[in-house]
């Protein structure tokens, strides 16, 4: 074969290589090559982006987006809805970080110095998240109204129960119903898939459009997989660190503590499901916690929590709370920095 064939089959299979790049990028293959790396799990540091340890996460692969939606930017009113059996210091110990959260004398790092990377983010007018946060009432459900099988839309006629049974004022713009389900309630897709979630009620449902959240307490159920890093899944065994001492002494109620700080990050952020996220499908978005799961200090990712802190005793912490409690609490996405960020983040620069 002479010379000039040979050229012109290089150029078309040049070409067609190319044209077929161009084909899987407009067809989104290249977003399904991305989606590799798992959007709950940390990623890497980039070496360029700077030799410290708070860029944690960081990556260009992170595409978080505001999508015009409303922020939670009045001071925000949190409305508890206990559902089942809470005994009284299980109460205090998540009701001790709610009202942490705002906070500012609490000793460094604290609950607050958390919630600052929360309210970097604004609506469209420029409003910032609200730092205040306080709990406005309470409901309790000690009879199980609705079973102890709960689901995504039950949890709603959860809410209607208590607003209807006006304990609760209807709070559009500040309120966030917040329920709670005792150590014997399950959830649908609980402990597979979530260990809590945040939406907004259907007026049909309850008469109203209410931004909430619904955590559960794993402790008797799932505490390898929702009250990680305090129970570490039997496969886990052997390997790795090990489980850590929880800092209040309670697997179930310690680890929901991370997951009410989680949910009310990304419910803050994204209230209605239109403001900040990850990804085009606003069904399945990836938002500021998700960006950061598993994340509590520098040098995590790859399954490492990162640096934390311990008491004389061992217990495991990595913020401050009031009435001297501490809390582990994972990090959230910085859209400052681009990066997952902690108050209790080390710079080794």
């Amino acid at each position: 074969m002479s010379p000039t064939p040979i050229l012109l089959l290089l150029l078309v299979l040049f070409l067609s290589f190319f044209f077929s790049l161009i084909v899987s990028e407009q067809n989104g293959e290249f977003e399904t090559l991305n989606t590799k790396f798992n959007p709950k799990l940390p990623l890497p540091p980039l070496k360029t982006l700077s030799s410290s340890k708070r860029y944690e996460g960081s990556s260009d692969l992170v595409k978080l987006k505001y999508h015009m939606g409303p922020v939670l930017s009045s001071p925000i009113n949190i409305y508890l809805i206990w559902y089942g059996n809470w005994p009284k210091p299980h109460k205090s110990l998540i009701k001790d970080f709610l009202n942490s959260i705002s906070d500012t004398t609490v000793p460094h790092p604290s609950v607050s110095d958390w919630w600052r990377t929360v309210t970097l983010y604004t609506d469209q007018t420029g409003a910032n998240i609200s730092k205040t946060v306080s709990i406005a009432g309470e409901y309790s459900d000690y009879r199980y109204s609705l079973g102890k099988r709960l689901t995504r839309l039950s949890i709603q006629d959860v809410i209607a129960t208590a607003v209807r049974s006006k304990p609760f004022p209807v709070d559009h713009r500040k309120g966030i119903y917040l329920v709670l389900t005792a150590d014997d309630v399950t959830m649908d897709e609980y402990c597979r898939a979530v260990c809590g979630f945040h939406y907004f009620t259907f007026p049909s449902k309850v008469g109203y459009t209410l931004p909430y959240a619904w955590v559960g307490n794993s402790g008797t159920q799932c505490p390898e997989v929702c009250a990680y890093p305090f129970a570490v899944p039997s496969y886990m065994a052997g390997g790795g660190p090990g489980k850590l001492s929880p800092p209040n002494g309670n697997v179930g109620v310690d680890g929901m503590v991370s997951v009410i700080a989680h949910e009310l990050a990304e419910l803050s952020s994204n209230p209605l499901v239109n403001a900040w996220y990850a990804g085009e499908d606003p069904t399945a978005p990836t938002e500021i916690g998700d960006l950061c799961e598993g994340l509590y200090g520098t040098g995590g990712g790859g399954g490492y929590i990162g640096e934390v802190m311990k008491d004389k005793s061992g217990k495991t912490f990595n913020v401050n709370g009031i009435r001297d409690k501490k809390f582990l609490v994972q990090w959230v996405w910085s859209n400052v920095l681009n990066a997952c960020a902690g108050p209790n983040a080390v710079d080794l620069n």
